[in-house]
């Protein structure tokens, strides 16, 4: 991670998200399901990567455009973890759990784009 604190510390959060949601998906039903366990894998994975491929790029507007990549498998990892709790996957305190995260992340993906796209 190249750019500054703010992009290490989003990378960091989403990072550490992606390791809960792997073992997250290895317990119980949701191991079996392999098709949404490795769509939710993929999503979780592509947040963090496209943030440090984004703070790796040569320009800001470079950059914002993988931040907001991050933000969309953010949004996608969202949805399918509430399609996982709503079919009895996950707990609602797991659910909580990694939605309280998500949230967080988005924000700081927002606050990322927002700074790097005034320059």
């Amino acid at each position: 991670m190249g750019k500054g604190f703010k992009e290490l510390l989003v990378w960091q959060k989403a990072s550490d998200l992606a390791v809960l949601i792997y073992k997250t998906t290895n317990e119980n039903e949701f191991k079996k399901d392999f098709g949404l366990r490795d769509q939710v894998r993929r999503s979780a994975v592509s947040v963090p990567s496209n943030i440090a491929e984004g703070d790796e790029r040569d320009t800001d507007k470079e950059s914002v455009r993988f931040f907001y990549i991050a933000k969309g498998s953010l949004a996608e990892l969202r949805t399918q973890m509430e399609i996982a709790y709503k079919i009895g996957y996950i707990d609602e305190s797991q659910f909580k759990g990694i939605e309280d995260k998500a949230i967080e992340i988005g924000k700081m993906l927002g606050a990322l784009i927002k700074s790097r796209s005034a320059n």
